[in-house]
């Protein structure tokens, strides 16, 4: 599989899984994955939305308006995280909070 942060976040068990049985097609939430690699990033997640980070709580709310479910904006702030951390990592960067996306 080729490095990439939805690789990185299949590793997680937190990237959408393809279910298709011949008739059907869709996409489900994955229960398999890294246990405690999920468990890190929904902690801090969570941790993140109950201390009110700005930026996590503004998308965190965003997607509540947009009529996710908790869990549903959670996992999404968690992908989000995950793509930030894989992003790091591959240019080799120190985390810049005040940085924005391009």
């Amino acid at each position: 599989m080729e490095a990439s942060a939805y690789a990185m976040a299949s590793a997680a068990g937190l990237a959408p899984v393809r279910r298709q049985s011949g008739k059907r097609a869709g996409c489900r939430r994955a229960f398999g994955g890294d246990k405690a690699l999920k468990r890190v990033f929904y902690q801090s997640t969570f941790c993140a939305v109950v201390t009110r980070d700005p930026p996590s709580r503004a998308f965190y709310d965003r997607k509540r308006r947009e009529g996710k479910h908790h869990t549903q904006a959670l996992i999404a702030l968690a992908r989000r995280r995950v793509t930030v951390i894989w992003t790091i990592l591959r240019r080799r960067e120190a985390f810049d909070p005040e940085r924005t996306a391009v």
